[in-house]
Protein backbone atom coordinates (compact mmCIF):
# COMPACT_ATOMS: atom_id res chain seq x y z
CA UNK A 1 0.00 0.00 0.00
CA UNK A 2 1.12 3.50 -0.85
CA UNK A 3 0.71 6.10 1.88
CA UNK A 4 0.39 9.72 0.69
CA UNK A 5 1.33 12.68 2.87
CA UNK A 6 -1.75 14.83 2.19
CA UNK A 7 -3.09 17.41 4.63
CA UNK A 8 -6.82 17.74 4.89
CA UNK A 9 -8.46 21.02 5.76
CA UNK A 10 -11.89 21.66 7.18
CA UNK A 11 -14.27 22.70 4.43
CA UNK A 12 -17.68 24.16 5.27
CA UNK A 13 -20.51 21.87 4.24
CA UNK A 14 -22.75 24.77 3.16
CA UNK A 15 -22.11 28.35 2.23
CA UNK A 16 -22.83 30.87 5.01
CA UNK A 17 -25.90 32.88 4.07
CA UNK A 18 -25.95 36.68 4.04
CA UNK A 19 -28.36 36.72 6.97
CA UNK A 20 -26.14 34.53 9.17
CA UNK A 21 -23.08 36.56 8.26
CA UNK A 22 -24.84 39.85 9.09
CA UNK A 23 -26.24 38.45 12.35
CA UNK A 24 -22.71 37.51 13.39
CA UNK A 25 -21.43 41.01 12.65
CA UNK A 26 -24.17 43.05 14.35
CA UNK A 27 -21.88 44.05 17.23
CA UNK A 28 -19.33 45.56 14.82
CA UNK A 29 -21.46 48.59 13.98
CA UNK A 30 -20.25 52.11 14.72
CA UNK A 31 -21.65 54.03 17.65
CA UNK A 32 -22.55 57.68 17.86
CA UNK A 33 -20.25 59.61 20.16
CA UNK A 34 -21.58 61.18 23.35
CA UNK A 35 -22.64 64.83 23.26
CA UNK A 36 -23.58 67.34 25.92
CA UNK A 37 -25.11 70.82 25.75
CA UNK A 38 -23.29 73.97 26.75
CA UNK A 39 -24.74 75.45 29.93
CA UNK A 40 -24.20 79.00 28.67
CA UNK A 41 -25.34 79.02 25.02
CA UNK A 42 -27.00 75.59 24.57
CA UNK A 43 -24.76 74.41 21.73
CA UNK A 44 -24.02 70.68 21.44
CA UNK A 45 -20.43 69.60 21.92
CA UNK A 46 -18.30 66.64 23.02
CA UNK A 47 -17.88 66.20 26.78
CA UNK A 48 -14.86 67.72 28.60
CA UNK A 49 -14.18 70.27 25.85
CA UNK A 50 -14.49 74.03 25.67
CA UNK A 51 -17.48 75.35 23.74
CA UNK A 52 -16.51 76.63 20.29
CA UNK A 53 -19.46 79.04 20.14
CA UNK A 54 -19.05 80.96 23.40
CA UNK A 55 -15.64 79.75 24.65
CA UNK A 56 -16.81 78.54 28.07
CA UNK A 57 -15.81 75.43 29.99
CA UNK A 58 -17.45 74.63 33.34
CA UNK A 59 -19.08 78.10 33.42
CA UNK A 60 -15.71 79.86 33.04
CA UNK A 61 -14.55 81.73 29.95
CA UNK A 62 -11.54 79.86 28.66
CA UNK A 63 -11.38 81.02 25.03
CA UNK A 64 -11.98 84.59 23.97
CA UNK A 65 -14.47 84.73 21.10
CA UNK A 66 -15.63 87.66 19.04
CA UNK A 67 -19.38 88.00 18.67
CA UNK A 68 -20.53 88.91 15.15
CA UNK A 69 -23.66 91.00 14.80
Amino acid sequence: MLKLDIQRFAVPFRRTSKTKKRMRRTHLKKEVGATVTCSKCGATLRPHRACTKCGNYKNKEVIKTTEEK
